[in-house]
Formats: C-alpha cells, structure tokens, sequence
C-alpha cells in the first residue's frame, strides 16, 4: 500500500510539473522536449530528487510513447504513398547512412577503440529519433508540409534499416560468428516483409474490421492492436516502432480520420513521459568527462545529418525554405542510439566510456534540435534565403560580363 501511495504522489507530480513545462514552452516559443529532458534529469539517476518508485511505470509509459507517436504519423498516410516514399527515397537512405555511420565508426577509432566499438558508435550516429522528429513536426504543425513525407521516407527506412543491424549487432557483440548473423538477419528480413505485405495488401480488412461508428470500441481496437503487432515485431528483433508505423499505414478512411482524433491526446501524455524516462535514467555525474567529446561528435554529425535531410528534399523538388526544414528537422537522435548503446555495454565487450558518451551525445541532439528545427521560422533565416537566393540568381550574369 505504502508503495502503491508513493507511485502515485510520484507519478502526479511529475505529470503536473510536465504540464506547466509544456505550457512555459509554447508561451516562450520553445519545443517543450527540452524541458522535459532536464526535468528527467533533475529527478533522475543522479539528480536533486530522485523517483525511485516510478521508474517501472515511466519505463513502459515510454515503450507505449515511442509507439504512439509511430502509429499517428503512419495514419498520416497511405499504403501506396509508402511505397511510393520508399522508392524515391531510397538513394537519400543510402546517402543518410554514409554521412551518418561512417563520422562515428571514425571517431571510434580515433578514440582508441576497436572495430566492434566503432560499429557500435556508427549505428548511434546514424539514426535519427523518429519519436523527437515525430514530436517537433506536430508540435510546429508541419505535418502537412511538402517537405514532411522526405522526412518520413528518410526515418521509415533508418527503422528498417535497423531491423537489419540490430538482429547483426547481437550477433557481433555476443561472438556468434557469421551464421549466427546470418541467422538473426534472416528472421529481421522475413519479419520486415511479412508486416510490409500485411499493412499494404490487407489493411483495407483491417481498417473495414474497426468500426469508426464506435469511438471506445474503435479506441481499445486500434491500441490493442498496435501495441500487439509492436510488440511481436519487437520479438522477431524488428523495431517496434517499425511495427507501429505500418499498422497506422495500414489503416485507412474514415478509421484513420477518428482513431487519429481520439489518439492525439494519448500520444501527447505518453509522448511526454518517454522524453522525461530518457532524462530520468541518465546519471548527470557521467556526463561531464565525456562532454567535449560529444559535443564535437554531435556538432559533426548535425551537420552531416542536416546535409542528408537537404539533399532528399532538393532531389524531390522542394523549395530552398523546405530543404532546409527538412535537414534540420531530422537532428535529433534518441530511442535507437540508447538500445544500441545499452546493448553494446551489457554485452560487457567495448568501452564502458562508451555508454556515457552516447547518453552526452544524444541529450545534446536532442536538446538542441527541436530548436534548430525551428530556424526556418525566424525572419532572419528567411531574409538570409532570400539574399541567398538572389545571389545565386545575379551570379551567372557577373561572370558573363
């Protein structure tokens, strides 16, 4: 009973404190993610006033987040506006991974460490954080922006992506040896394929299965389901955000249109406490010895990864204002850089450095992308594309001349 009565003075607290820090955030102009970062701090690992009692909850409230936040931006689109997304995308992938993976394999090795950490370090650097992104794009109402279904295209295939690294990081860390990789990347691609062929070929049964005329029946129908195939992704060592995603493409019509609706505040609350369990269980002593060399990490591959989300855009035909909100936009690593960091350091073979460096890391592309993201907003930026592009215009004739 005493446990129970601390969970829940806990719990409230905390979901209070997020609301007035999220209400501080808008009246300022700021993303609130930030904010919920450092409260996770503050009453973490570490922190001034550390929760002890709630951390189980926080743990599955943001499992639940990071799929919420997956399934809304899935219902967003269409089956064949995935494929379609997918194909134009794909050399945007390839270039995504290149600028991306290869700065952290680099900065591995020129901390000293071996091949397996570098492998490790290019996996973090890579992705992006579909929730943070997914998160910032609602939060500044871009979700309807030309630019946003790049920006979806680059995250969608990072997940799958990472259906294929992490069966093979597994495999690497436990010294299974090439068939035991072989192995692991086979149940990750059968499972990808199996829920690809699901959502796009069946999901009008499924979508005809839910009725819209019954919001409750419709609520508990489309929850229990994403959180159902989420988790038997999770299972085949498929990425359950992954999972997420295509139930929402796989749900359509008016189905869509009111589980997006009832969904919204859902994904809201559960949004909140998967950023505020990421602060809660980083320990703030850690972070310091491994700063500098995070912020020169993170300083890097912001560049790089704003350089991706620019060249996707501009391949597609989005104009100069888009190309950078898609680069900017898609900053923030997270969810995907902690699991590959925490598989690496229970596998006890790299450098235990290496998890404090992730965690410095990612707060930083965390904190600061939501405010890169907003950029293109400010008058300033505009004036500066403007200049720019009248430049680019004038150029050609002074040579001419």
């Amino acid at each position: 009973m005493h446990e129970t009565t601390t969970l829940l003075i806990e719990v409230g607290a905390l979901l209070l404190l997020l609301g007035l820090l999220g209400r501080l955030g808008r009246r300022i102009g700021l993303s609130p993610i930030p904010l919920y970062l450092l409260a996770g701090l503050v009453f973490g690992h570490g922190g001034v006033l550390p929760l002890n009692a709630s951390e189980e909850f926080f743990a599955v409230g943001a499992e639940i987040g990071v799929i919420l936040l997956l399934v809304m931006l899935g219902l967003e689109y269409s089956a064949g506006e995935l494929v379609g997304n997918l194909r134009s995308a794909a050399p945007a992938g390839l270039i995504d991974g290149v600028l991306n993976a290869l700065p952290g394999a680099i900065f591995a090795f020129l901390l000293g460490w071996d091949w397996v950490a570098a492998i490790v370090l290019a996996g973090i650097t890579w992705v992006s954080s579909s929730g943070v992104i997914a998160k910032v794009l609602a939060d500044l109402g871009r979700l309807g922006n030309r630019e946003t279904p790049v920006i979806l295209s680059v995250l969608v295939i990072e997940d799958l992506a990472m259906a294929l690294y992490l069966p093979l990081l597994t495999a690497v860390l436990a010294g299974s040896g090439l068939l035991g990789g072989g192995i692991a990347l086979g149940v990750a691609v059968g499972a990808v394929m199996l829920v690809l062929v699901v959502a796009i070929r069946y999901g009008h049964l499924i979508s005809a299965a839910l009725s819209a005329k019954d919001p409750e029946a419709l609520l508990l129908g489309v929850l229990g389901l994403t959180l159902l195939v989420a988790g038997i992704a999770a299972k085949l060592q498929v990425s359950a955000a992954v999972g997420a995603f295509l139930v929402g493409i796989a749900l359509s019509g008016p189905v869509a249109h009111h589980a997006t609706e009832m969904l919204s505040p859902l994904r809201d609350l559960f949004a909140a406490v998967f950023f505020v369990f990421f602060g809660l269980v980083t320990d703030p002593r850690d972070i310091p010895p491994v700063l500098l060399p995070a912020l020169a990490l993170a300083v890097v591959t912001m560049g790089t990864k704003t350089i991706t989300g620019y060249l996707a855009a501009r391949r597609v035909g989005i104009a100069e204002p888009g190309r950078w909100r898609a680069g900017l936009a898609l900053v923030p690593r997270g969810e995907f850089s902690i699991v590959i960091a925490g598989l690496a350091v229970a596998a006890g073979s790299v450098e235990p450095k290496l998890a404090a460096l992730a965690t410095a890391y990612v707060l930083i592309t965390v904190v600061t992308g939501p405010m890169l993201a907003r950029l293109p907003d400010f008058t300033w930026f505009k004036v500066w594309l403007r200049q720019r592009a009248l430049r680019q215009r004038t150029e050609p004739l002074v040579k001419t001349d």
